[in-house]
């Protein structure tokens, strides 16, 4: 008997693997994380990794997109609308997940943790713009969604390499007024 993939025991199982992904990647760079550590930890076998991820670098996605999910808060922002506080808050999650992320992750998995970011943005800018535009020209919402994303995770970028002397909100803030006005337009 096959087990749905939402049954609650399989979420606990897929969640464990995270976690023990999530506590190992602490300890080591991703690099060195075989799959034979991450089922020593979790306490299961190779036949149960692979029954939830194809390899490591689907764990490694499937956990940043999910870890990135709780920091941006998903379900907060899909009822919300694109305005200064979401601009502000959401900034200030990606810089949270970022810094987070710096000890964790080896370098040259930048891309990848990149790719995420930008993604998860795209999702969340797109479904505020459809819910505050009564516009039919959905293209049109999707690429500025683009726009916003890349934008959002650019900003974060310098704010990093501007060493993260002033606070994230501070730095995205007086960007926002620019942002809103051709929002608005």
């Amino acid at each position: 008997m096959t087990q749905s993939k939402t049954d609650p025991r399989v979420l606990r199982t897929r969640k464990l693997i995270m976690d023990s992904f999530i506590e190992l990647s602490a300890k080591k760079e991703f690099k060195d994380i075989t799959i034979k550590d991450i089922t020593t930890e979790a306490m299961i076998n190779r036949a149960t990794f692979y029954y939830h991820f194809e390899d490591i670098y689907d764990l490694l996605e499937k956990a940043l997109s999910e870890v990135l999910l709780v920091n941006l808060n998903f379900d907060v922002y899909q009822n919300n609308e694109l305005n200064e506080e979401a601009f502000i808050s959401i900034f200030i999650a990606i810089t949270n997940f970022q810094k987070g992320l710096s000890t964790r992750c080896h370098r040259g998995y930048e891309d990848t943790i990149a790719r995420i970011i930008r993604e998860q943005l795209e999702i969340i800018f797109y479904k505020m713009l459809v819910k505050q535009n009564t516009t039919k020209d959905d293209e049109a919402l999707k690429t500025v969604a683009v726009i916003l994303s890349w934008g959002i995770y650019g900003a974060s970028i310098e704010w990093r390499r501007n060493g993260m002397t002033v606070p994230p909100e501070e730095f995205i803030k007086p960007a926002i007024p620019y942002l809103m006005n051709g929002i608005h337009s």
